[in-house]
């Protein structure tokens, strides 16, 4: 999606790595996410609600640090971001469920610089996007229904992508 909107705008193409901290019972339910740069968000209503323990939360965040580290050298490599400094920033994922991964990016985005933060998405739920206008300057999503269940039900083809895919299209 994102190499759609930056071809779209004809802008430049990075990637923020970010990864989702789920509930350990529920993985796709998002209690938190980390990014790069040491950013780390928490969604303390789903913390209240699964009443996962700190310890808990520190061996999920333990094992996501691992993939985001091996996701930057693999997708990253050798290159450097973007230079964000003083630069709008558009934040592109494939949904939100509870914004937490958004909200990590944006984290990452304003700690590097970036001058105004814009996340865009397809579909995300109200509460979602209430969260994200907390750390985004606009945030873009066309359907917002109340009864989204999960990002995934939104789509016919929910595949991830493969690393190769991803490094594919970031040096196209």
């Amino acid at each position: 999606m994102a190499s759609a909107v930056a071809e779209a705008l004809d802008c430049d193409l990075d990637i923020i790595l970010v990864r989702k901290l789920g509930v350990p019972w529920q993985p796709e339910l998002a209690m938190g996410a980390i990014g790069e740069d040491g950013a780390k968000v928490m969604n303390t209503d789903v913390l209240a609600q699964t009443r996962v323990s700190e310890e808990q939360v520190a061996v999920v965040e333990a094992h996501e640090r691992v993939e985001l580290d091996r996701r930057l050298r693999v997708l990253r490599g050798e290159h450097d971001r973007v230079p964000l400094r003083g630069r709008t920033v558009i934040i592109v994922d494939d949904g939100m469920a509870t914004g937490a991964t958004a909200a990590a990016a944006c984290r990452v985005a304003r700690e590097a610089g970036a001058g105004r933060v814009v996340v865009a998405v397809p579909v995300a739920p109200p509460e979602a996007m209430r969260r994200l206008g907390e750390t985004a300057d606009e945030v873009v999503c066309p359907s917002t229904p109340f009864d989204l269940g999960g990002v995934g039900a939104a789509y016919a083809d929910f595949h991830q992508l493969s690393d190769t895919e991803v490094t594919d299209l970031l040096h196209k």
